[in-house]
């Protein structure tokens, strides 16, 4: 790719979970729709399964939006109550993931055919490397583009470039169905005014934080003296920052890669007692637990060490792990483990999300699911 030792595509589907959802609903095309929540909020007895989003009541977030909505200020990550108040004559839909997960595979499928050295980044996007494909590196866009439509009736945007990076920025720029090439060049023109936001590891605490320095876009942050970096986020993350607002990232495509860690975890409907609602987070922690067992086998991996997480109701987030001097994946090891945890925790304020995490993961070269001994002890 002209300017660059190495072209490196990234391929976003555009409003991934909203599109597959008009697929199912093509009349809602250029209407507001939101997908969030749960499947049981929206299944209830003569409950139809779109609704407006005013008339949500509960806990739920935001998981993705069509264009329509995010033009009204919705986002993913927003409570489903307060895009209430951007779009309430949006039209909210409970997410179907099984569905998600299909046409994730038919566009990975799609893509694979075409450009075999891909990365897997998520359910709706992979990076490519280019360097030694045969052919024009637009022209290969187009043809991911036109395969992907074909292979599932859904749009994507491609950004090329010479590095990971300015690939996922370039993605970013023209959607929906957009194919951008970003040189040294464009650099200036077109990622300077972007929000330091866009930086994709820039979370918002980071984000926050640079604002609070007077740095609100990637060209701002470019022009900023090392070492006021240095002082505000120490020298390894300054590093990185600067780098990658000059557009230099030397990340390569990994096209096999191992999970660092597995997580399950759900909020309740209501804030939950540790004492008064014992049984019920008994037997939600059980069947995170199980869960996690599950999602280990299927990487086949164990974990030497197992963490809960809990956030309060006042918010307050708080984590306590173990590690283990022999890696665990069964279900029931991974509840007794959990249960450890739980008591180097204050349960004195009601709950409002229990989690369980596995990292450490260690392969163990088989997928099937080793037998527990006996029934789960859920107290």
């Amino acid at each position: 790719m002209h300017g660059y030792e190495r072209c490196i595509a990234h391929i976003d589907m555009d409003a991934f979970y909203a599109s597959v959802e008009l697929l199912r609903y093509p009349d809602l095309r250029g209407i507001p729709l939101v997908v969030g929540g749960r499947r049981a909020e929206a299944a209830g007895p003569g409950m139809p399964p779109l609704r407006r989003l005013r008339d949500y009541q509960g806990r739920g977030v935001v998981t993705t939006a069509t264009y329509e909505a995010r033009a009204l200020g919705v986002h993913s990550g927003m409570s489903l109550m307060r895009a209430g108040r951007y779009a309430p004559a949006a039209l909210l839909l409970a997410p179907d993931f099984l569905a998600y997960r299909h046409y994730s595979a038919l566009f990975k499928e799609s893509v694979r055919a075409i450009a075999p050295h891909m990365e897997d980044r998520g359910i709706d996007e992979v990076y490519l490397d280019l360097s030694e494909a045969a052919g024009e590196p637009r022209v290969i866009g187009q043809q991911i583009k036109a395969a992907v439509r074909a292979a599932t009736g859904l749009s994507c945007s491609v950004g090329l470039a010479g590095n990971k990076f300015l690939a996922k920025i370039a993605s970013d720029l023209d959607k929906p169905d957009g194919l951008t090439v970003l040189g040294p060049e464009d650099i200036p023109t077109r990622v300077w005014p972007l929000d330091v936001a866009k930086i994709n590891g820039v979370g918002p605490k980071a984000a926050a934080k640079l604002r609070g320095l007077g740095i609100a876009t990637i060209g701002e942050l470019a022009q900023t003296r090392r070492e006021l970096l240095d002082d505000a986020f120490g020298q390894r993350l300054a590093g990185w920052l600067k780098d990658v607002a000059h557009g230099v990232d030397h990340r390569m495509v990994v096209t096999c890669q191992a999970p660092k860690s597995l997580s399950r975890e759900t909020t309740f409907d209501r804030d939950l007692h540790a004492r008064h609602d014992r049984v019920q987070l008994a037997a939600t922690l059980a069947n995170l637990c199980e869960r996690l067992s599950e999602d280990l086998a299927k990487k086949r991996s164990a974990a030497r060490t197992i963490g809960v997480k809990l956030r309060y109701s006042d918010f307050q987030t708080v984590t306590r792990d173990t590690t283990q001097a022999v890696p665990l994946r069964r279900a029931c090891d991974i509840l007794v483990a959990a249960r450890e945890c739980l008591r180097r925790v204050p349960l004195d304020q009601r709950l409002r999300l229990l989690g369980v995490r596995a990292t450490g993961l260690t392969p163990t070269g088989t997928s099937a699911l080793e037998p527990a001994q006996g029934e789960l002890p859920f107290s």
